[in-house]
């Protein structure tokens, strides 16, 4: 069988298999390329082009050929003519006539054994040139063993054409031109030995797994395996050789893989698998198989040429990528199914007590959770007192408080005073909270989390879940629970705006402050100016409108501007009676827009002489001790100095038209609406003010005076309402 069809049927399926662009098998197509280019230590030359041999240094060269006389090989030799050819015909006739030759030519046949003759003439002399010439792959590696320099396959077609280069060769100390077109390579130049020697320990050292399995003998063993298929499985040669690769596999390994393997081995194709084998010491490795049939020469397969490498990194990269693609899926399934019961609650709620009682029933019912709880701040008594409370533990709602004021502070205290959420699953913590808390076992929990209910810059409450599950609170998980607290928060301030306009009853507050934290405080300190608040717009945005009217210097104000940081922009709108009517643009985090976080309205403002005085407004069931707090936090120099409640008249549509109506006079009445229904407001106006006018026996400046004056009553009216 001819190695030389079965090393080049190998490496043309092999290279076909692997995947130039993987990096991990970068190895692989190094390694092939080794062994492709080892084939010419056991082709002599490859296919069989002509090519043109220097004949320097060989013209002339004594040749002693070692055969039988019916050889061909030794009489092309002859007959070529360019040496002088001596013979012999066993070991003995080799070794007297050995010291007249310049290289040695052995012929192997059933009467002569080349690698005897070869061996005797090492014995003599280890420098003489030695060529090979045999039909059989065994003697080629004894030869090779016994220090041969050059072999030629026998029965090839072209054999005496290879046994001439080849000759040539050895007398030139050097292999041959390459006549495959391929080009040299360096290596090429140790001779023969080395050479091979070099890359057999190529492959030896590959940093892949090298099989090669019998395909002629019942269940394929494996005749060969190199050090790295030792080094990635563990198992020893002596106990690998002999037997069929499935030891690798387990109870783990992917049975469609292994079909797939045998299915390609059945059919003598080439194939390419991943699946998870075994080491002999039992731990288990992802494993690359690239296996690939190897061709003898009447074109059946002999032999299966096998690549393992260990893919174990990228896989567990890969399903690490998996487990956490699936995790935020199951995440986002969380918080899509917890947040739409939670909003389904939230939307149907009117009142503050139905949104916290909602949450905690939602949060509750989650098989993760087995106890929910919601505490708001009591001025009172400087605690978080519990208002809602949901799950499977019974609790007296007095026993859920928590102190703000204590020295070492509870989670739900530490999330109001940050509005950060806080998670604690440490045993010892959880210990520790539970002394504080005798209602709370801790044996059973394993994990407590505390949600500040956060808008703006506004606290309403912390909610606090309870858990007995370890791994329950997790990175995922918080996200979910930062999701619920912010919908909470969301839906608590949205029922105060909205109770601050449909409220019947308010309460107002009467301020009084001297705080230069206060921009219309300082500016009327530094410039002697008063100031009058003319209401407010609050954009999308955060940020805040304010205008003011002053009797001050418009150009010493507005050089003030610069110094507060709240201001974004301050200009002049007009000027009229003494009188400059200011637009201030503050920030997000001013006074107003903080406010109105809570629901409360500013209704007036006077500033003099670095005195303001403030009347809010808020709903009658608003914390007037948040407020308070709230204003004494942030501007120190504040009191309330007075608070009231007062009926406010239902706001319907047909209430706001009344109240209009009665602040017109009939010709204000009369002039507006003519104007309204005649299309005088149209961009392109079919009628003009005289027309109007002469309709109503009025001059056109009389019909515009009243014009103007029910325009602006009613334009009070909308901005007072």
């Amino acid at each position: 069988m001819d190695l030389s069809e079965r090393f080049t049927s190998t490496c043309g399926i092999a290279s076909r298999c692997i995947n130039p662009e993987d990096p991990v098998l970068h190895a692989l197509a190094v390694f092939e390329d080794r062994l492709q280019n080892a084939i010419h230590v056991y082709t002599a030359g490859g296919p069989t082009q002509t090519s043109e041999v220097s004949m320097t240094g060989t013209q002339g060269a004594r040749v002693l050929t070692v055969s039988g006389p019916a050889d061909g090989p030794a009489a092309a030799i002859e007959g070529e003519g360019s040496f002088a050819v001596l013979t012999a015909t066993d070991a003995a006739g080799a070794l007297t006539r050995l010291e007249e030759a310049d290289c040695v030519v052995v012929v192997d046949d059933a009467d002569l054994d080349a690698v005897g003759v070869l061996e005797a003439v090492r014995e003599r002399d280890t420098e003489i040139p030695v060529v090979v010439v045999a039909d059989d792959e065994t003697v080629a590696s004894r030869a090779v063993a016994a220090g041969v320099d050059e072999f030629v396959p026998k029965t090839t077609s072209d054999a005496e054409r290879r046994l001439l280069e080849r000759l040539r060769a050895a007398l030139e100390g050097a292999p041959p031109l390459r006549t495959d077109g391929a080009a040299r390579m360096p290596i090429e130049n140790l001779g023969v030995r080395e050479e091979l020697r070099l890359k057999e320990r190529a492959i030896d050292e590959a940093p892949v797994g090298v099989t090669i399995a019998d395909a002629d003998r019942p269940d394929e063993p494996m005749v060969y395996i190199n050090d790295a298929f030792e080094r990635l499985t563990g198992y020893p040669k002596e106990r690998v050789v002999g037997r069929n690769c499935r030891f690798l596999q387990g109870d783990d390994s992917d049975p469609e893989a292994v079909a797939a393997m045998r299915e390609a081995v059945d059919s003598g194709s080439s194939v390419s698998v991943e699946l998870l084998n075994y080491r002999k010491d039992g731990e288990p490795f992802w494993n690359r198989v690239d296996i690939a049939p190897v061709h003898g020469a009447d074109g059946e397969v002999s032999h299966f040429v096998g690549f393992q490498t260990d893919i174990t990194e990228r896989k567990e990269a890969e399903m690490e990528l998996k487990r956490e693609r699936r995790n935020l899926e199951h995440l986002l399934a969380r918080i899509n199914g917890l947040l739409k019961d939670v909003t389904r609650e939230l939307v149907g709620s009117e009142r503050r007590a139905e949104v916290e009682r909602g949450v905690c029933d939602s949060v509750a019912a989650v098989d993760t959770y087995e106890f929910a709880w919601i505490g708001v701040p009591d001025r009172s008594s400087d605690t978080l007192a519990a208002t809602a409370s949901a799950g499977e533990w019974a609790v007296r709602t007095d026993d859920l408080g928590v102190d703000l004021a204590a020295s070492d502070l509870l989670p739900a205290a530490i999330a109001y005073e940050t509005g950060e959420l806080q998670v604690v699953t440490d045993r010892a913590e959880l210990t520790a909270i539970a002394e504080q808390s005798p209602w709370m076992d801790a044996e059973v929990v394993r994990g407590i989390a505390a949600v500040p209910l956060v808008y703006g810059e506004t606290t309403y409450g912390v909610l606090s879940l309870y858990t007995t599950e370890e791994a329950a609170l997790n990175e995922h998980e918080r996200v979910v629970l930062e999701a619920i607290g912010r919908a909470a928060a969301t839906a608590l301030n949205a029922l105060e705006r909205g109770r601050m306009l449909a409220t019947d009853s308010v309460r107002q507050l009467d301020v009084e402050t001297t705080d230069e934290g206060l921009f219309f405080v300082d500016l009327s300190e530094r410039t002697g100016c008063s100031l009058t608040y003319n209401g407010s717009v609050y954009r999308e945005d955060g940020s805040v409108l304010m205008f003011f009217r002053s009797d001050g210097d418009a150009a010493a104000i507005l050089d003030s501007v610069e110094r507060y940081p709240h201001i974004a922009s301050a200009e002049v709108i007009h000027e009229h009676g003494g009188e400059t009517l200011f637009e201030f643009a503050v920030t997000n985090d001013s006074l107003p827009a903080t406010l109105a976080e809570r629901g409360v309205r500013i209704c007036e403002i006077g500033v003099v002489d670095g005195v303001a005085t403030i009347e809010l407004e808020l709903p009658s069931e608003g914390d007037v001790r948040a407020i308070a707090d709230l204003l004494s936090e942030r501007y120190p120099e504040t009191d309330i100095v007075a608070q009231r409640e007062r009926e406010r008249p239902p706001s319907t549509r047909q209430a706001f038209v009344a109240d209009v109506e009665d602040r017109l006079t009939e010709r204000q009445l009369t002039a507006l609406q003519k104007a309204h229904v005649s299309g005088f407001y149209e961009w392109d106006r079919p009628v003009t003010g005289d027309t109007l006018a002469e309709s109503m026996g009025i001059g056109r400046a009389t019909y515009h005076q009243h014009l103007r004056a029910a325009e602006r009553k009613l334009i009070e009216a909308f901005f007072e309402r």
